[in-house]
């Protein structure tokens, strides 16, 4: 495809790379926008780019716009698309801009307008009669994008901010051909029934309730999955010679100030007053194993330190921003938190790499690695920031793990590798990370005494693997469907006995198979055996056991597998045999 840049100049890039797909969307947008406004002329523009899966649009309707206006603003598209017209790029000053946006009567551009400085230049990119103040880039015609769909509306306030209006936005997705975005919506259609939400209720996993948006409950069997991802991490954590320690939920102004969260993260803190003196909640667990670590001194032979903690962490995200559990306002973050000397840094980031990847690997995620650098809002000195990143390129280089690079996109204090896990369905999810910290160390005065009897700084690796237990929680959900891995499922194996008369020798089952550690239910119900069937495997349970007169005659039990069918009849000691083959 050819690519036109904000300069004018004319690049060629194919969709399979960011350039080319971004400029592909972006430009989709664009036809979205136009098409709206020869069917709705009052309407106003506001912003539109491209994203992940698509682009979006937001607009502001002088009517109730609904998703029943799709079909005509899709066909209006496609003529678009037909007239095959040439994206057209210029550049003018910010006077000329803004006598262009007022004389279409565009508030939101004059309002972005007004705000650039005056010597600013202008870009713009036209299209027929449609002409968009926009830095690209573009695709150089509309005939390009032949495939496209509108997906979705929903509210967005201007600016994100929520004392501004309510503007409809309208998502969308756009792709070469239409096989391409046949597949693409295949799959949309198949996140639909991995919804995490939808599943969390049918199988009694959490509830998200009015009386607390963005705090989710979590209910017996979904407390069991997280206890057991909890189980599964300090397993790990302590063959990897990491301790395990518990920090406050809540610590004064001055500690937050110390660690700068006070000046670069307090919009998303939650604040108190206690005592005439200010308090937050903790929105990260850092500073606090910070305090831990200066409570005693250190000498460079206790180094590497491993310190992990499992702390309930909150931050104030805006409501249009929550989603299940996978944007929520407190969670359990899986941190730990590596005290170490300069020398160590590389060996101890490979550590991190290889407990990710076998955590990764044994849920059966692929992943990909982004390596973040330093962002505009950084604290501490060029040299510190040149040193750490370097360490972290050091780490991955000798590892030979291929890796992008992220500019500018690294924590306020350092920089960090993000792992993007892919699902079952091709989706990704930004889950571990791993941050090189100079800087908190020296805003807390961290010591320890080096070989030479000196006091040194030590250097400071934050790091998670799940990110927030609860996010991968619903991430497990969408990636397995529900149908989590027996060693996972909150209730491995489902007694179904054929009538009230079985239900003794049901329960002697139940017995027997607890004391081996399994999690196992009796369905009791006066209801026939084929709708218990159905009930459990809507559960996705396993295993199912289904009793009755042959099974207490041969003292056996008839086994199901949920994705297997029947398995015939078998004595338990043969079930046990099988279960103990399956779990890790």
């Amino acid at each position: 495809m050819k690519i036109k840049m904000k300069d004018g100049s004319i690049q060629e890039a194919g969709f399979e790379e960011e350039l080319g797909r971004n400029a592909f969307r972006h430009t989709t947008a664009h036809i979205l926008a136009q098409a709206v406004k020869r069917l709705y002329p009052n309407t106003k523009c506001a912003i539109g780019p491209s994203i992940a899966e698509g682009f979006y649009y937001d607009f502001d309707f002088d009517f109730n716009f609904s998703e029943e206006n799709f079909i005509e603003i899709e066909e209006e598209m496609k003529k678009i698309v037909k007239e095959n017209l040439q994206l057209k790029q210029f550049t003018t000053d910010r006077k000329k801009a803004m006598q262009i946006m007022k004389e279409r009567n565009e508030t939101y551009k004059i309002e972005m307008l007004s705000e650039m400085p005056e010597d600013e230049e202008i870009s713009f990119y036209q299209q027929g009669e449609y002409l968009e103040m926009c830095a690209g880039p573009h695709v150089a015609y509309t005939s390009a994008t032949k495939a496209f769909k509108l997906l979705s509306v929903a509210g967005a306030y201007w600016r994100g901010n929520e004392k501004n209006k309510m503007l409809t936005r309208i998502y969308g997705t756009s792709f070469p051909n239409r096989e391409m975005l046949e597949e693409h919506l295949n799959r949309l259609e198949e996140a639909k029934k991995r919804d995490h939400r939808k599943l969390g209720k049918e199988l009694g996993l959490f509830a998200l309730l009015d009386e607390g948006q963005g705090f989710p409950f979590f209910l017996p069997r979904g407390m069991i999955l997280k206890n057991l991802l909890i189980d599964y991490w300090r397993k790990l954590h302590t063959r990897e010679g990491y301790v395990e320690i518990s920090t406050p939920m809540m610590l004064n102004r001055q500690l937050w100030e110390t660690s700068g969260h006070w000046d670069h993260y307090k919009e998303n803190m939650y604040t108190t007053v206690i005592d005439e003196i200010d308090f937050a909640i903790k929105p990260m667990n850092c500073p606090g194993g910070m305090l831990v670590y200066k409570i005693e001194p250190h000498s460079y032979r206790e180094l590497p330190m491993r310190i992990g903690e499992l702390g309930l962490v909150h931050r104030h995200e805006k409501s249009g921003t929550l989603h299940g559990l996978m944007c929520v306002r407190c969670f359990t973050q899986d941190d730990a938190h590596i005290f170490m000397t300069p020398e160590q840094i590389p060996d101890e980031i490979k550590g991190v790499v290889r407990l990710i990847d076998e955590v990764y690997s044994n849920f059966g995620f692929k992943y990909h690695v982004e390596l973040s650098t330093k962002p505009e809002n950084s604290i501490g000195s060029d040299e510190d920031w040149e040193m750490a990143t370097n360490g972290l390129k050091k780490a991955l280089d000798d590892l030979e793990l291929s890796y992008v690079i992220n500019e500018g996109d690294g924590a306020f204090y350092g920089p960090k590798i993000d792992f993007h896990l892919e699902d079952s369905i091709g989706r990704t999810w930004q889950c571990g990370t791993i941050q090189l910290d100079f800087q908190l160390p020296q805003r807390f005065e961290a010591e320890y005494i080096g070989e030479d009897g000196n006091k040194h700084r030590p250097i400071m690796i934050h790091r998670v693997i799940f990110g927030s237990i609860e996010r991968f929680i619903g991430i497990l959900i969408e990636h397995f469907a529900g149908k989590f891995p027996l060693w996972l499922s909150p209730v491995q194996i489902k007694i179904l006995p054929i009538s009230d008369k079985f239900i003794n020798y049901a329960k002697e089952m139940e017995k027997t198979l607890k004391k081996e550690g399994l999690r196992c239910e009796i369905d009791e119900r006066a209801e026939k055996i084929g709708y218990k069937i159905r009930a459990a495997r809507l559960e996705r349970v396993p295993y199912m056991l289904i009793v009755g007169e042959k099974e207490v005659e041969n003292n056996s039990v008839s086994v199901r597998k949920r994705d297997d069918g029947d398995l015939g009849n078998m004595p338990i000691n043969k079930l046990l045999e099988i279960l103990r083959e399956e779990e890790i």
